[in-house]
């Protein structure tokens, strides 16, 4: 494949003794670092970032979402995590998505229903669990209080934020699905053409929402007059979700699934999570490299390639899934001078989730039914009140001789868990910085027939994965997006430091240190 692209992109990590915060828009990762310098911690920076994507990255992340916390909170020695997926309404009838196989596949591989209902508008969404679990977190091992957190991303909904040309990119991409909800084409849709570079990004209604949650609480967002008005905006769309599914709404506590590699023990947040797979890859690199060289060779990204390729097959004859493509998520990680680190990556599913705004609140709304299969009898079966229990989502905190090493994490469906695995492979076979494992070539594999390369490994390696699976070479390029996302934080002799996806262009990292 000839590259579409003829410029190469890099990106200097940020270093800050005080601790970094890497996401997917700078604007938030300058969000958490704000809480740093006002003496919050990692897990307040991260929540903070992550609180701060729902009026400035909408299209992946944000209220209406779902996802998973790992951190390690230095002064316990030890890793925590959270699941804060979504659920299924109580009353939810799988009668309602039949099969249409004239229909293209989801971007999960399952099937398409009548008239998109499990991708499309309010019957997709499930309970968000963003809320719950971002708060919880907060409140367990944070300094500042939820409310606190919840002020840059206010500031940034109040005032908005000019839109880049990236994010009309996103924007156009979605622009068939936005115009079928009247307050998501007026959001991004002004005039009946994408916003356009520069024009500022408001979400009537989010601010608002914002402050109630920071006056009243979190618990407002599941049974206050917020949940009320939430419960009212989905049921006048058609969704089956009550107030009391929202009330019911609970956050899961998980033991972190740890794996060993090279004197590094990496957390990550259960087998739900990608997790399970990064531990299995792990377990193939350790076999088949037991002593790595110096510097990678065809021979190492071979066996990272065979590795991947194991870890997804074991994966699928698990859950019977099939390929996740096109997903929309956001990953953030953070750092203090204390020894914390968390990661956090959280979703709407596909770009602007469900394709819905909620009229009142300005939440934009998940479309995660179609995690769930509408076949019955397979292992994530549609049923009523049931918990999203396989997904690609895979934050990461890496701890070697009892101190936080780095964290990671990756958007972008089945590429997020190669991506992570690939990053931390690097660091730990070849002591390589996160800077140079984050600019990388990459690869990608998950078992589905064929193995993607970066042009940028060079004639050598392509030739010997090209000898072993059928190989799609294409380059790491903006769009389409055939890698992921990754971002990371990372204490290194230097000192703290983080970066995020060199080719992502509105992505970035952030100290609490006054700019120079």
């Amino acid at each position: 494949m000839t590259a579409p692209e003829e410029w190469r992109v890099t990106k200097a990590a940020v270093a800050d003794a005080g601790g970094v915060v890497a996401a997917q828009q700078v604007a938030a990762a300058r969000a958490g670092a704000r809480m740093l310098a006002e003496g919050g911690n990692a897990v307040d920076a991260a929540v903070a970032a992550a609180l701060a994507l729902a009026p400035v990255e909408p299209w992946m992340c944000g209220l209406g979402g779902s996802g998973f916390l790992v951190a390690w909170i230095a002064a316990e020695g030890r890793a925590v995590a959270l699941d804060f997926q979504g659920v299924l309404a109580a009353g939810l009838d799988p009668a309602d998505y039949p099969v249409d196989e004239a229909l293209p596949r989801t971007s999960m591989g399952f099937p398409a229903v009548r008239g998109f209902a499990n991708t499309q508008g309010y019957g997709a969404v499930t309970v968000p669990g963003a809320v719950a679990g971002l708060s919880l977190a907060a409140a367990r091992w944070g300094r500042l209080g939820f409310g606190r957190l919840l002020g840059p991303a206010i500031d940034l909904a109040e005032t908005g934020l000019p839109a880049s040309w990236y994010a009309t990119l996103v924007i156009a991409s979605e622009a068939r699905i936005l115009a079928r909800d009247p307050v998501s084409a007026a959001i991004y849709l002004p005039g009946g053409a994408p916003l356009a570079p520069g024009e500022r990004l408001r979400i009537p209604g989010l601010a608002d929402t914002l402050r109630t949650l920071r006056d009243e609480g979190p618990d407002s967002f599941y049974r206050g007059a917020l949940a009320r008005r939430i419960a009212a905006d989905l049921a006048a769309g058609g969704s089956r979700i009550t107030a009391e599914d929202l009330a019911a709404y609970a956050v899961a506590d998980v033991v972190p699934l740890a794996a060993d590699h090279r004197g590094a023990r990496l957390h990550t947040p259960g087998p739900h999570s990608g997790g399970l797979r990064l531990a299995d890859f792990l377990a193939h690199v350790a076999a088949a490299l037991a002593d790595p060289p110096e510097r990678p060779t065809p021979e190492t990204w071979e066996a990272y390639a065979a590795a991947l390729e194991a870890a997804w097959r074991a994966h699928r004859a698990r859950m019977g899934t099939l390929a996740e493509v096109g997903a929309s998520t956001s990953a953030l990680a953070a750092a203090d001078a204390a020894g914390n680190m968390a990661a956090i990556t959280y979703t709407l599913l596909d770009h602007f989730g469900a394709g819905v705004t909620l009229p009142t609140t300005g939440i934009a709304m998940n479309n995660a039914v179609s995690y769930f299969d509408p076949r019955p009898g397979r292992p994530t079966s549609m049923a009523a009140g049931a918990r999203i229990a396989s997904s690609n989502m895979c934050p990461t905190v890496a701890v070697r001789d009892g101190r936080a090493a780095f964290a990671l994490g990756a958007s972008g469906g089945d590429l997020i868990m190669p991506a992570v695995a690939q990053i931390a492979a690097l660091m730990l076979d070849f002591r390589l910085s996160l800077s140079e494992a984050m600019h990388s070539p990459r690869l990608d594999a998950s078992h589905r027939g064929t193995v993607r390369a970066d042009p940028r490994l060079g004639p050598a390696v392509l030739a010997r994965l090209a000898a072993r699976w059928p190989l799609e070479v294409a380059p790491n390029v903006v769009m389409p997006k055939l890698y992921a996302s990754p971002s990371g934080v990372a204490a290194e002799a230097g000192g703290l430091v983080g970066l995020n996806d060199p080719v992502l262009p509105d992505g970035g990292a952030a100290g609490p240190s006054p700019a120079e």
